[in-house]
């Protein structure tokens, strides 16, 4: 990324510095396709997941007002949905959809499904391929938030057969303030930032060159068996302690294990873990200045209070999981000593 921040010309300029700009974008679409199995031309750029969610649900909103999302779905997604006539679905226990049930509030008047690829608080992956299949032969547009997913499991656009799908870099190791939205090859929709012709018209305003660079270099650096195999080893040793796993313990995504506190709440947990130098968090990572509960729990029916989101990146090491195991029984005891 670093030559390109005092360095990227206007790539929509027919000069040499442009030109080298405008190649550098396309050569990181082509990355970022092939990570998820798209074609280039399906990958609009974007400043992130949430750009890219609100976007979808704007476009997708062109064609009816009525949309469909189970109550799980990150904040973003409920924002968007709630302009509009929305139908939010509830879950089980471990936070899953049923996609009958799903499929029962679709009405001929319905312009989108949300469906999230894997759970954002407590990892549970979702029945996707079955919601977009069922949608795709109802005529129904079907948007997949797979912020959370990306980087972490198989996905192939190109073969699930979504319309949209949006993606955030920083979930997967690139920079922060850039991802992007996939939009299915012959869609026409109409653009929610106007002003300009970049991104074929799709999104306007001057490219972020580096964010974009440093995008597809991550998508391109991912060994994604690898990343899986390492990430599942040291999150079933978090899982394999004394407290209780939230949301579904196998069929979750690899990176991602929320635990059920006992007689604490998490927020000294939090400050204790912090400490001693352990970084995790509880509830959505999107609700840290927010008071009300995780919405996510309160719809799987659990204690939205007592939660401990512990993840995993590309960064993380067994000794990382050693401090984590090491502190947490120590900072409980300690808050259980003080009542």
């Amino acid at each position: 990324m670093l030559p390109w921040f005092g360095a990227a010309a206007d790539p929509g300029r027919i000069h040499t510095e442009g030109h080298a700009a405008r190649v550098a974008i396309e050569i990181a679409r082509e990355q970022v396709a092939a990570l998820l199995g798209a074609r280039s031309r399906e990958v609009v750029f974007t400043s992130g997941a949430t750009e890219s969610i609100v976007t979808a649900t704007w476009m997708a909103t062109e064609r009816g007002d009525h949309v469909v999302l189970p109550a799980v779905e990150h904040s973003a997604v409920r924002a968007a949905a709630g302009d509009h006539d929305a139908t939010v679905i509830g879950v089980d226990r471990l936070g899953r959809v049923d996609v009958d049930e799903l499929l029962a509030a679709v009405r001929p008047d319905t312009a989108l499904v949300h469906v999230q690829w894997g759970n954002h608080e407590v990892g549970t992956l979702q029945p996707v391929a079955d919601v977009v299949a069922a949608c795709r032969a109802r005529g129904v547009l079907v948007h997949v938030d797979a912020a959370m997913a990306a980087g972490h499991v198989p996905i192939d656009f190109g073969e699930l057969g979504a319309d949209l799908l949006s993606v955030s870099a920083h979930k997967l190791g690139g920079p922060p303030g850039v991802g992007a939205l996939l939009i299915r090859r012959g869609l026409r929709f109409r653009s929610l930032l106007v002003g300009g012709d970049q991104e074929r018209a799709r999104r306007a305003g001057f490219e972020n060159v580096p964010a974009i660079v440093g995008f597809g270099a991550a998508c391109a650096s991912i060994d994604l068996t690898a990343e899986q195999t390492a990430a599942r080893a040291r999150t079933e040793r978090v899982a394999a302690g004394p407290l209780a796993v939230l949301g579904d313990p196998a069929d979750r995504l690899p990176h991602l294990v929320c635990l059920e506190l006992e007689g604490v709440e998490a927020e000294p947990v939090l400050l204790g873990l912090d400490q001693a130098g352990v970084a995790v968090h509880s509830g959505s990572s999107c609700s840290s200045e927010a008071l009300e509960p995780s919405p996510v729990l309160e719809a799987m029916g659990v204690d939205a209070s007592r939660s401990l989101r512990v993840s995993v990146g590309w960064s993380t090491t067994d000794d990382d999981v050693d401090a984590l195991l090491t502190a947490l029984p120590v900072v409980v005891d300690r808050l259980l000593a003080l009542r």
